[in-house]
């Protein structure tokens, strides 16, 4: 994350009227000085809770911009980046984004983290017809025109995971997870997996978002003895968990964690002495073995420290705002959103986890699905991968088989 912003930028910043804004080096100055850039908003949580997994995604944005501006950004014009901090804030999210798209006149924003985030900032870009490009796993049931989701859906999460984990570690299931959408929504598909495949719940916990006390739920875990822990945990409540389930006395070799949602940046946060042995379930992870992801785990961390951990939603900012430098690049007006979007379609890059696509009908991306198994070093052992990105599901049909597409209206 750029903290740090050299005089010259912020006074550039300061004359182009984007107060409590951080305008990142586009790579280029003179056209910077003219007025011939290409307004793009990034906007994570670089304060607060969420902070230890968002700081990447900026970082990821930033990095990707840097490319796009190196190779001639679009159509010969730079992207200035316009930074903002939600500070894990759902509120500030929808006041950032109101911000960008009519003070700063930005043509889109990479941006959010949590659901809660952009379920504050879907209002705002549908009402000033905004685009913003969602880079996280989330819980699907959404669509909206103004949205680019390029996280995992549940079921490009789930469905090699579930059945995988009742096959090899076992059937009974402890769920624990932070006490919002995300966790709660994705759970429901997770039981209705467990139906199919012989599982059992055997309890359920939900937590405030940032809570970092589990002694009470260690218990019940214990009691209810579960042959595996299912955690949604998001943030700091990560780590903590993780620590405390090991301090009293539980082991991943009787009763693993799995999540989708635990990754990289977590597992530093924890510890490598921690987190080995549990199990975590994404499109992409740092050990992913593609020339693509070689190249891209050396620029990222050859910019910003070569212990930086690359966790999914990294990978994911980073290949979607390459993504939109795509879909800007084939437009007529950048400041047409209803050319952007449009432009999205069908959309395919070979990103590090390998060649994703935006579907041309609903906003969301094939991705890829991996299992991985974190080692006593703290990477992620893949024990399970497919070979092709799966079909987005925003809408499971377990859940939901009678659903009417909305974007088929």
């Amino acid at each position: 994350m750029c903290m740090g912003v050299a005089a010259a930028v912020l006074l550039m910043g300061l004359l182009a009227g984007c107060s409590g804004s951080k305008t990142a080096p586009s790579g280029g100055t003179n056209a910077a000085a003219s007025g011939e850039t290409i307004k793009v908003g990034v906007l994570f949580s670089v304060s607060g809770s969420l902070a230890v997994t968002e700081k990447g995604m900026a970082n990821a944005a930033l990095l990707a911009i840097e490319e796009i501006n190196a190779s001639g950004g679009i159509n010969g014009k730079m992207i200035q980046p316009i930074q903002e901090d939600l500070a894990s804030e759902p509120s500030v999210a929808a006041t950032k984004a109101k911000k960008l798209l009519q003070q700063d006149k930005v043509v889109a924003i990479v941006g959010g983290y949590t659901s809660a985030s952009r379920q504050a900032m879907l209002p705002i870009v549908e009402q000033y017809n905004g685009v913003l490009v969602y880079p996280t796993f989330y819980e699907g049931e959404e669509y909206s025109k103004n949205i680019i989701y390029t996280g995992a859906t549940p079921n490009q999460q789930l469905q090699e995971f579930v059945p995988w984990l009742i096959e090899n570690v076992g059937p009974k299931v402890y769920f624990i997870g932070s006490d919002y959408v995300y966790p709660v929504e994705t759970n429901k598909q997770v039981k209705e997996m467990l139906k199919l495949h012989g599982g059992e719940v055997v309890g359920e916990e939900y937590v405030p978002l940032g809570h970092s006390e589990f002694a009470s739920v260690v218990n019940k875990i214990k009691a209810a003895d579960p042959d595996f822990i299912f955690s949604t945990l998001v943030g700091d409540s990560v780590a903590a968990f993780y620590k405390q389930y090991k301090s009293y006395g539980l082991s991943p070799e009787d009763m693993p964690i799995a999540s989708p949602v635990t990754a990289e940046s977590e597992i530093v946060s924890m510890g490598a002495d921690v987190a080995a042995g549990h199990y975590v379930s994404a499109a992409y992870f740092q050990t992913a073995d593609t020339p693509e992801n070689k190249k891209f785990v050396e620029a990222y961390q050859a910019k910003y420290g070569a212990d930086e951990p690359i966790t999914q939603v990294i990978e994911a900012t980073y290949f979607s705002t390459h993504l939109l430098a795509e879909a800007l690049k084939k437009v007529d007006d950048v400041h047409d959103a209803d050319q952007v979007i449009k432009a999205f379609a069908g959309l395919e890059y070979n990103a590090p986890q390998g060649k994703v696509k935006i579907d041309e009908e609903n906003n969301h991306a094939w991705l890829h699905s991996r299992i991985g198994k974190i080692g006593p070093d703290g990477q992620v052992e893949i024990v399970r991968e497919t070979t092709e990105p799966i079909y987005p599901e925003p809408w499971s049909k377990l859940l939901f088989p009678d659903h009417e597409e909305p974007w088929k209206k």
